[in-house]
């Protein structure tokens, strides 16, 4: 029995091979948190403050009287939200933010993949710089963006209606008419970001095995066949990371329209993120809180229906 329970008890070394252990991982436990104790306080008083402070007015009266007196409001429950509903302005803009989504993410995505496959294939000499040539509007400044479009679009000095004018055809004042400047918007905004997707679908391209290419065309596969079936499933991952980042910036699109348009013509531009702001701006904090959680329900909706579609895709 002596001996029995002598050989269980554990051995001097391992248990001070244990400890020294557990003391290392306690430390660099604490040597983490302090590293990013100066992060997390910034975030919280940044970022996790603001959210919880813009949900708290959602549910309130406050305007812009109150700022001094915030937590004397009155609680209004979901009347910021039917207010926001009830809102035909709300509803145009959010309207208008479904159309430049619904055109613009399948526009972006589309010039981002032709442009990287362009680069991957067709392009060997100054790769680097076409590379740079198209991702530059996305690092230009959206103000110099829009003076350049601006000019551009002029219905009767810009450079897209005096070509057109060459042809014979009358070109429409582009962001003065309600048919049009939302369309304008759309073409900017995909000009201006489609690099982006340009880079990432060209670092998805090259971890595509170029074995497969090989044996697609050995069996008879044309080009096409092997961007159908060889290139697109091997890159599925990255089309489901470019769609979901750039619809998630498209449904806050807000600085095309206000430094464009304003959010005209006849509120044509106007957008939900831009009405929001506008709302805060005017003092109505509830509301334009109401309108900011109803923007950030439908972007959590299509991020989660993105993601379970192209899981039972896989």
């Amino acid at each position: 029995m002596t001996t029995a329970r002598a050989s269980e008890r554990p051995a001097p070394a391992a248990t001070g091979r244990s400890r020294r252990v557990t003391r290392r991982n306690a430390a660099e436990a604490r040597a983490g948190i302090l590293l990013a104790l100066p992060f997390l306080l910034l975030f919280g008083v940044f970022t996790a403050w603001p959210v919880i402070q813009s949900m708290f007015m959602s549910f309130t009266d406050m305007r812009i009287s109150d700022i001094r007196t915030p937590f004397a409001v009155d609680f209004v429950g979901f009347d910021n939200y039917m207010t926001a509903f009830g809102d035909p302005v709300f509803r145009r803009a959010a309207l208008n933010t479904a159309v430049f989504v619904i055109v613009g993410v399948p526009l972006t995505m589309s010039c981002g993949l032709a442009a990287a496959v362009v680069l991957d294939k067709g392009i060997g000499r100054f790769r680097a710089v076409f590379r740079m040539g198209f991702y530059t509007p996305v690092i230009t400044s959206i103000v110099a963006v829009a003076v350049v479009w601006r000019f551009l679009l002029h219905p009767d000095t810009g450079l897209v209606n005096t070509v057109l004018a060459w042809v014979g055809i009358d070109g429409p004042n582009w962001l003065g008419d309600p048919r049009t400047a939302l369309l304008s918007l759309i073409v900017m905004a995909t000009w201006r970001n489609f690099g982006t997707s340009m880079i990432i679908f060209l670092a998805g391209l090259q971890s595509v095995p170029q074995e497969l290419h090989e044996a697609a065309a050995l069996d008879g596969a044309g080009a096409w066949k092997r961007f159908l079936h060889v290139t697109l499933p091997g890159i599925r991952p990255t089309l489901l990371f470019v769609l979901v980042t750039t619809t998630i910036g498209y449904l806050q699109f807000f600085e095309e329209p206000f430094v464009m348009t304003k959010g005209g013509p006849l509120d044509a531009t106007t957008s939900a993120s831009m009405y929001t702001y506008e709302q805060f701006g005017f003092g109505n904090y509830g509301v334009a809180g109401a309108m900011a959680y109803l923007t950030f329900v439908v972007i959590a909706i299509v991020t989660v229906i993105q993601f379970r579609i192209t899981r039972e895709k896989d």
